[in-house]
């Protein structure tokens, strides 16, 4: 799995370029902007040169549903204050139960859990089914602006919730149920919700979790007008006292759903940041900015169309399930998995893919990094004819784990690794269909967003690692943070270091290729000797080693210099000896520079993870430099942290 990087390792077929949708909205374009637009270069600096006129001959051009027109595509003010579509109103619900070229019969999502449980709804039947939630909404007297909260599993009562919130204007916010009662509140008790529905049960690796006592401890703490508990396909629990059981809370309504005219930058649901050092931001994402971002994406970048089937594996504490449910816009069939993802093996997705004919696969990265280590071939155990496009997220995706999925999964495939954030609950780049795939590259900015890379005095640079910023606004960066009325959290979050730019925290390079590739987060970057070093500089190296199954690379602080710890995750029945220490070093000596080899090299049985399974190297960082990690209920294993402070606490 190796080769020159230079050279692509997927080039689309002129075929599949002619048929993509991103070659028809190209050629609208050009038609719309009289001028000549011959390639997504040209076609994206247009997008970024003139945004009024790319976002607004984009809803147009993608049919979005506006109930009355808009009197200004963006406002003058800059960002964060930028506001959209001023004068126009719609209804995220309505756009995602009513794609056109859809009548009601197709399906609109299957449901499968990891015992194998199916369910199957149409669109007509989804849209019955919000029905009924919309009405028991406003029974309980739940309306416009009112928050609702949802503690979990990724099952269809969850994406009904969701849609009938939506149609009523009411906000929602959701994580999944192996949080904590301290981590989910810590998110929902910021938002006050009025309704709680939560997931007292669930099965995960094997495994039935019951989360009855963190419900209790939850419930008293938001105090909801109503808790109620929502079901698990396949199983009957006993439901805790107090709560209502979904079937019982829902309303036997007739026919379809209403949907409130909302104004474009309306409220639609909170996404919060991880919170490892301090309270996790409640972010308020705006309806039309969500809507129209995700259909840019899925339709141009993603090349997701009426009748496709579309997979990624996510829980209800990601923004990527919000991401997904969005499919619908597309009249695509979206297909939710509640469970492990390695569940009875690491064949289970794949499993999937072949027997609901999915077109496009999305993971993480560190996903498809297992499927390297353990040398899965999903080509030779499963019919992989219908699957058109893999996309990966999460962190960045190894130059390994591109040749992997070219040799070991589908050769005629576009690999997508897309990167952005909670932040903008969508993109900065990802895949562009028409283009080839580099290994270890991000193909490119998505349409609309004029990023860069900047330097050290926030100049622009090519070729070498930079902040990751954007220079004009987007309509999905947050209309608000909750409980933030001066908005002081959310200028210091993103605009803090350059005035009137948005600075996202990665590092990022933009190669010669004009793809990106992504090196971390830039508050994790390591500085021996005041040289600048991304840490995705030193995994690559270790890739070629197979007793390394991960790392992190941490920076122990001396004073006004700082020496590299390197905390290995390695293959079982591999040990740490003197041999393979020095086989790391010289990997990375070798692989990066010497300046990239860590001072100490240390064996840790895992390391500590957001719940949407990020390496938290800043956590570890504050260990390492005796500092203290607020909240750690947020993560997924503290216990892996503490292992950490004991190991470097020992000395050892």
């Amino acid at each position: 799995m190796t080769g020159d990087r230079s050279e692509p390792l997927w080039t689309p077929s002129s075929d599949r370029v002619a048929a993509a949708n991103l070659t028809a909205f190209r050629r609208a374009a050009e038609a719309h902007a009289s001028r000549w637009l011959p390639d997504y270069p040209a076609l994206h600096a247009w997008s970024v040169e003139h945004p009024a006129a790319f976002w607004g001959f984009y809803a147009e051009y993608s049919k979005l549903p506006l109930k009355t027109e808009p009197t200004q595509v963006l406002s003058d003010e800059p960002m964060p204050q930028t506001r959209w579509f001023a004068g126009a109103t719609l209804n995220y619900a309505e756009a995602l139960l009513y794609p056109p070229g859809i009548r009601g019969d197709e399906p609109a999502l299957f449901g499968v859990t990891e015992a194998g449980v199916e369910l199957s709804l149409s669109f007509a039947e989804l849209r019955c089914e919000v029905a009924r939630a919309q009405a028991a909404l406003r029974r309980d007297g739940v309306g416009r602006g009112d928050r609702v909260a949802a503690f979990a599993t990724n099952t269809a009562e969850t994406l009904i919730l969701l849609l009938a919130c939506a149609s009523l204007g009411v906000l929602f916010s959701s994580c999944s149920p192996d949080f904590g009662a301290a981590a989910a509140g810590a998110r929902f008790g910021q938002i006050g919700p009025k309704l709680l529905f939560v997931s007292e049960h669930y099965r995960y690796g094997g495994k039935v979790f019951d989360t009855r006592g963190v419900v209790a401890a939850l419930a008293g703490e938001l105090k909801p007008s109503r808790v109620v508990a929502l079901p698990y396909p396949g199983e009957v629990w006993e439901s805790s006292p107090g709560t209502v059981p979904w079937s019982e809370w829902l309303e036997p309504a007739d026919g379809e759903p209403n949907f409130e005219p909302l104004p474009f930058d309306h409220p639609l649901y909170i996404l919060y940041s991880s919170g490892t050092t301090g309270l996790p931001k409640a972010i308020v994402h705006r309806a039309g900015g969500a809507l129209l971002t995700h259909h840019k994406e899925q339709h141009l970048h993603s090349d997701i169309r009426v009748g496709d089937v579309v997979l990624y594996f996510s829980t209800c504490g990601w923004m990527m399930w919000n991401w997904l449910v969005s499919c619908l816009a597309q009249g695509a069939t979206i297909v939710l998995y509640e469970g492990s993802p390695v569940q009875p093996d690491l064949g289970v997705l794949w499993r999937l893919a072949e027997r609901f004919g999915i077109t496009y696969f999305g993971t993480g990265a560190r996903f498809l990094h297992c499927l390297v280590a353990q040398d899965i071939v999903p080509r030779d155990t499963v019919d992989l004819s219908a699957l058109r496009t893999i996309a990966s997220t999460g962190s960045p995706l190894s130059p390994i784990g591109f040749h992997y999925v070219y040799e070991r999964v589908k050769g005629d495939v576009h690999l997508a690794s897309i990167s952005g954030g909670t932040d903008i609950v969508g993109c900065f780049m990802a895949g562009v269909p028409t283009q080839p795939v580099y290994a270890g590259q991000i193909q490119g900015p998505t349409l609309g967003v004029d990023l860069a890379a900047f330097g050290s005095r926030g100049e622009p640079v090519f070729g070498e690692p930079g902040e990751l910023v954007c220079r004009r606004p987007l309509p999905s960066m947050p209309l608000a943070f909750w409980n933030d009325p001066t908005g002081e959290r959310y200028r210091e979050a993103y605009f803090a270091v350059y005035e009137g730019v948005w600075r996202h925290g990665d590092l990022i390079e933009i190669t010669p290729q004009g793809g990106v590739v992504v090196y971390g987060r830039s508050d994790a970057t390591l500085n021996p000797s005041g040289v600048r070093i991304g840490t995705a500089e030193i995994y690559r190296p270790l890739e070629g080693l197979p007793e390394v199954v991960e790392a992190a690379a941490i920076g122990n602080r001396h004073g006004d210099d700082e020496e590299i710890w390197l905390f290995v995750v390695l293959a079982e029945g591999s040990v740490l000896d003197a041999i393979l220490e020095e086989r790391i070093r010289g990997a990375i000596r070798t692989g990066a520079s010497p300046r990239h080899v860590p001072r100490r090299v240390l064996q840790v049985d895992e390391l500590p993870r957001t719940r949407s399974d990020k390496v938290m190297e800043i956590a570890i960082s504050r260990v390492v430099n005796g500092q203290d990690v607020p909240n750690r209920s947020v993560m997924a294993n503290p216990e892996a942290l503490e292992a950490i402070a004991r190991l470097v606490g020992d000395g050892s």
